[in-house]
C-alpha cells in the first residue's frame, strides 16, 4: 500500500474530498495539521489512516518529526502534498529531506514561487510578460517608471494571492509605499489593462493534461482586497483555444508533472505596449488548484469530478472519469454589511433552479473572496450576467 502525506487536510474545508478519493484508490492517507484532532470534521477523520497534530505548521522541526514518525510506522512515503499555495515550500522541503521524487523539491521553488523568476520560464514558453524591476531603491523604481509610466503595480516577489499588492499612481504614492513597505523583496510591474483568464489543469507524470478548464475574473482581485469589495468570477463552459495553447506551453516550460495547476493570464482589454486588445499575456503560475471552492465549481461546470480525476492521476497516471454537459459556473462572493437589494434568502429563491451551493467563506480566504458565497450554473453568458447584476445590486442609502 502506498503512503500519501497530506498537509493540512482540513483546510479548505472541501479538501477532504482529495483524501476521500485517494483512500478509494488504495492509499494510506496520512494527515499532518495544526488543528486538534477532536476539532476535525468527521469527513476528514474518516478518510485519514492517521493524523499527527503539530502546534504550528510553520515550525519545520515539528512537521519533520511528524513525517519521520509516519515513515517509521508505515514505510516509504510516496507522495507529500497540500494542494495549497501557502504550504508549497513546506511540501518541497519535506520531499527533499525524505527523498520523495513525485513533486517539486526545494531547488525548484524559486521558479514557481518568485514572480521575477517565473518570467524567464514564460519566455521559454513563448508567452509575453509585463515589464518589471525589483524594488531595490527609489532610484531604480523611478528609472523603471520613467520607461513604463504610471500607474505601476507593486507586490511581494514571493507572495500568496493579491495580499500586499498595490497600484501606485504618483510620486507621492511611491514615496509612501517605499517608506512603509514590509521588509521583503517586492517586484514592480507595468500596469496592464486586462481581465484575468486562467488555465486550470490536472497534469500527469509525463507532463500531459488529463483534465483542462479555466476561469475568468472580470474584477481585479487586488482591488477587491484593498477596497473590501464583492468578488465574482466564473468557470468557462469551454476553454478558449489561445488560453489552452498558452497553458500547455507553460506546463512544458516549467516542467510540470503530477500536479493540479492554476495558471493566470491577462487578456488585454485595450491596445497597449504589450499587445493588442484580446491578446493573452502571462501573469503568474500557481502550482496547486485554484483556491477555495473552485474545484467544486469545475465539477458543476463540467459535470465531472476533479477530486477523483486528480486522485486517479496520482494512482494510475490517467483517469476514466469523463465530462458531461457544460455550463458557466458563476461565483458571487458578497461582503458582509453591504445593503444588497436582495437578501441572501431572496437571491436563493429567485435563482433556485440554478444555485448549486450557498455557504460562508473561511476568514482566511474572505479578503479576496467575500463572506457569503453563491455557486450557480447557467447555460448562457446572458443568464449569468443577469445573476451577477441581481447578486451585487445594492439599495440607495
Amino acid at each position: 500500500m502506498r503512503n500519501f502525506i497530506f498537509i493540512s487536510p482540513n483546510f479548505p474545508t472541501n479538501y477532504y474530498k482529495f483524501c476521500l478519493e485517494l483512500k478509494k484508490n488504495g492509499f494510506n492517507v496520512l494527515g499532518i495539521g495544526d488543528c486538534p484532532y477532536e476539532n476535525l470534521a468527521p469527513e476528514v477523520k474518516e478518510n485519514l489512516a492517521e493524523y499527527y497534530r503539530v502546534y504550528s505548521l510553520k515550525n519545520y522541526e515539528e512537521v519533520y518529526r511528524a513525517a519521520a514518525y509516519f515513515a517509521f510506522k508505515y514505510g516509504r512515503i510516496d507522495f507529500i502534498e497540500s494542494n495549497n499555495e501557502y504550504w508549497l515550500e513546506l511540501d518541497a522541503r519535506l520531499r527533499t529531506d525524505f527523498n520523495v521524487c513525485t513533486g517539486f523539491k526545494s531547488e525548484d521553488m524559486p521558479k514557481v514561487k518568485c514572480k521575477s523568476r517565473m518570467k524567464e520560464f514564460y519566455k521559454k514558453a513563448g508567452v509575453v510578460t509585463a515589464r518589471y524591476c525589483l524594488v531595490t531603491s527609489e532610484e531604480a523604481c523611478r528609472e523603471f517608471i520613467a520607461t513604463v509610466g504610471y500607474p505601476v503595480i507593486v507586490k511581494p516577489d514571493n507572495g500568496v494571492g493579491a495580499n500586499d499588492t498595490y497600484k501606485l499612481s504618483s510620486d507621492e504614492e511611491l514615496r509612501e509605499f517605499l517608506n512603509t513597505k514590509p521588509p521583503v523583496q517586492y517586484i514592480m510591474e507595468e500596469f496592464v489593462q486586462a481581465e484575468v483568464n486562467s488555465y486550470d489543469a490536472i497534469i500527469n507524470s509525463r507532463g500531459e493534461p488529463v483534465f483542462e478548464t479555466g476561469n475568468v475574473t472580470p474584477l481585479s482581485i487586488m482591488d477587491i482586497v484593498n477596497t473590501n469589495g464583492n468578488s465574482i468570477y466564473y468557470i468557462v463552459n469551454e476553454l478558449a483555444p489561445d488560453v489552452r495553447d498558452a497553458g500547455r506551453r507553460t506546463v512544458k516550460a516549467f516542467g510540470v508533472k503530477s500536479r493540479f495547476v492554476h495558471f493566470e493570464f491577462f487578456r488585454l482589454t485595450a491596445d497597449q505596449f504589450l499587445g493588442k486588445k484580446g491578446d493573452v499575456i502571462a501573469l503568474e503560475v500557481n502550482m496547486r488548484p485554484c483556491g477555495g471552492f473552485t474545484p467544486d465549481m469545475m465539477n458543476y461546470a463540467n459535470s465531472t469530478d476533479v477530486y477523483k480525476i486528480w486522485a486517479d492521476m496520482i494512482a494510475y497516471d490517467s483517469t476514466l472519469v469523463t465530462t458531461g454537459e457544460r455550463f458557466f459556473c458563476a461565483y458571487a462572493g458578497r461582503r458582509d454589511g453591504k445593503p444588497f437589494r436582495y437578501s441572501d434568502e431572496q437571491l436563493a429563491h429567485i435563482y433556485a433552479a440554478n444555485i448549486k451551493e450557498i455557504g460562508r467563506i473561511p476568514d482566511a480566504l474572505a479578503a479576496a473572496m467575500g463572506n457569503t458565497y453563491f455557486l450557480a450554473n447557467f447555460k448562457t453568458r446572458e443568464e449569468m450576467n443577469a445573476f451577477y447584476k441581481d447578486a451585487l445590486l445594492t439599495c440607495e442609502i
